[in-house]
């Protein structure tokens, strides 16, 4: 299974660009996605920016994680909570 995540483009420096997500940046490759520009967000799989995103998509798919960890958050916390419980006799 892959996994890409949306990041937005702060900065091209020929193929590189300077991608960031929740004040985490990182440089990757725009050689698959030559037309992305500075404020675009891009689809970002092993280093490599490998498609163009319009901002609405970007946010869905974002609000898609932040729905992944509140969920996972939750399990963590009930099993957790399960652990400090004593077994029933």
């Amino acid at each position: 299974m892959c996994l890409a995540i949306p990041l937005r483009v702060q900065r091209i420096d020929g193929a590189l660009a300077e991608v960031e997500l929740g004040g985490v940046t990182k440089t990757v490759s725009l050689v698959l996605t030559p037309d992305a520009k500075e404020g675009d967000y891009v689809l970002v799989h092993t280093g490599f920016a490998i498609s163009v995103l319009d901002e609405q998509e970007a946010q869905e798919t974002l609000a898609l994680f932040a729905e992944l960890e509140e969920a996972s958050r939750a399990v963590e916390e009930q099993a957790e909570s399960d652990e400090g419980q004593a077994p029933e006799a």
